[in-house]
């Protein structure tokens, strides 16, 4: 039976990458994008179906889960792939911080609402992390959207934290059931990522360094190698990997299953408060 995998950030960068690396394989591919230009031409040049959404409303993600679960029965890999850093902080229609609504809370939302057809595929969740996780993240559990010490590096950090804690919450949680999880970094990119400004990293990736980085098609097969690997074979549950597609070390808060568990909790929490879980 042909695969489905649904494809968060598809519209650019690593993800269109992927998307394009994957139309060379029988899958089922469905796209999700915020650009509605970017995403129907990523679309068209690998007849993904496709969805146009921001996830920093989370109306959009509860529209396009609503719409992939009524379209697919099963599914076999969701890859949270989008994300971004912004300056700020900025508060969102939700009322969120905008980081940890777009790298994290989006994701975890749309995961949730997905769980059914996940579960009825045996299926995997690939989150796209980065090792700013561990060179960024300074997480404070009192100040999960990193708030009162904001800074735009320090909040990408801890959103990036929150996708490995994040998949290892899942593999605790749903492992047993069936269901695979798994994080990684895909490489420093040379994609329109940061593009906002007022952030170092925006001057970094947009700035003279920019031709340094690695390309968007080795971080794309890097994102290919996980959504068409075999959970148990070619990578492990619960586990972060390097861009070298060997398991690495991370952020230490990664590896107190108690951090694990009251992140889950909070996020779930404040989903809960918004009437979105």
């Amino acid at each position: 039976m042909t695969p489905t995998v649904v494809l968060t950030g598809g519209s650019d960068g690593i993800g269109a990458a992927a998307a394009r690396i994957l139309t060379t394989r029988d899958v089922n591919l469905v796209i999700v994008g915020r650009s509605a230009e970017k995403t129907r031409a990523v679309a068209e040049e690998t007849g993904a179906d496709f969805h146009i959404g921001d996830f920093a409303r989370l109306a959009d993600v509860d529209r396009i889960a609503t719409q992939i679960a009524a379209d697919h029965g099963s599914i076999d890999v969701l890859a949270n792939n989008a994300g971004g850093i912004f300056p700020g902080p900025q508060i969102t229609e939700d009322g969120f911080e905008k980081t940890f609504q777009v790298d994290h809370l989006a994701p975890f939302l749309l995961t949730h609402r997905l769980l059914d057809p996940l579960l009825k595929g045996g299926g995997a969740v690939v989150n796209t992390a980065s090792i700013g996780a561990k060179i960024f993240g300074r997480l404070d559990l009192e100040d999960i959207q990193t708030l009162t010490t904001f800074s735009a590096n320090r909040a990408y950090g801890n959103a990036k934290l929150a996708n490995i804690l994040f998949a290892k919450g899942l593999h605790e949680r749903f492992g047993a059931q069936g269901l695979s999880a798994v994080a990684f970094h895909p490489g420093v990119i040379a994609t329109s990522f940061a593009s906002d400004g007022g952030t170092m990293m925006n001057r970094l990736y947009q700035g003279a360094a920019k031709r340094l980085l690695t390309s968007p098609q080795q971080g794309g097969g890097t994102l290919t190698h996980f959504i068409s690997g075999t959970p148990g074979a070619e990578w492990a549950s619960g586990e972060y990997y390097s861009d070298r597609l060997r398991v690495a070390r991370t952020n230490s808060a990664a590896y107190d299953p108690e951090v694990v568990r009251r992140h889950w909790e909070l996020s779930e929490a404040l989903l809960q408060r918004r009437g979105w879980l």
